[in-house]
């Protein structure tokens, strides 16, 4: 599984729980592929159930994305709400960190070796999706997206994820990517016995 922890022009695909609570039992991974159409690569892609039962605790330290050859590394991070992420500049001149999304923020610019901590506990109804920009480097471009849950998966760049130990129980999964966009699909998730969902997304 990826750190438990993308957005101008950008598509969200909707998740919806599609019936119950989970079922008693273990919880199992789900696993398959994502291709984006067009594409020379699936990676930035997530996988995710926006909606599972019970509620869940951001993690006790901040997830971190590093500003590094004047990019946003990682390009696309997923978190749980109410989480905390680190921005860290390795590059050996200032950079900015803001963000035009949902409630709006901008950190200030600071120099190599500096970081600076968000935490993202305003999101009111997960996926809730933040394009990470700098004012002094206009071409650089992150995605923070806030999740209600841990369910979830960054493809690598050739569209395999794995989302692991997820309870049993019936529910859909989405994929959002920054620049394409596909339909949801249910999932059925037994103890013990692995689930698989394979997406195309497209433009």
């Amino acid at each position: 599984m990826t750190t438990r922890s993308l957005a101008m022009g950008s598509v969200l695909v909707a998740a919806i729980l599609v019936s119950g609570g989970p079922l008693s039992g273990a919880g199992s991974n789900i696993s398959g592929t994502v291709k984006v159409t067009g594409a020379a690569s699936s990676a930035d892609a997530v996988v995710y159930v926006q909606q599972a039962p019970g509620t869940f605790a951001p993690p006790a330290k901040p997830s971190e994305m590093d500003q590094r050859n004047f990019q946003f590394v990682p390009h696309v991070l997923p978190v749980v709400a109410g989480t905390a992420v680190r921005f860290l500049n390795s590059d050996p001149t200032p950079h900015n960190v803001f963000s035009p999304d949902n409630e709006k923020y901008n950190l200030g610019t600071w120099p190599q070796g500096q970081t600076k901590d968000y935490t993202f506990s305003k999101c009111a109804k997960p996926p809730c999706v933040y394009t990470q920009l700098c004012r002094v480097h206009p071409e650089m471009e992150g995605f923070i997206v806030v999740l209600q849950n841990p369910y979830f998966a960054v493809a690598a760049k050739d569209g395999r994820y794995e989302i692991r130990d997820v309870p049993p129980g019936n529910y859909t999964l989405a994929a959002w990517h920054p620049k394409a966009k596909s339909a949801p699909r249910p999932v059925v998730v037994e103890a013990g016995r692995p689930a698989t969902a394979d997406f195309t997304l497209g433009r």
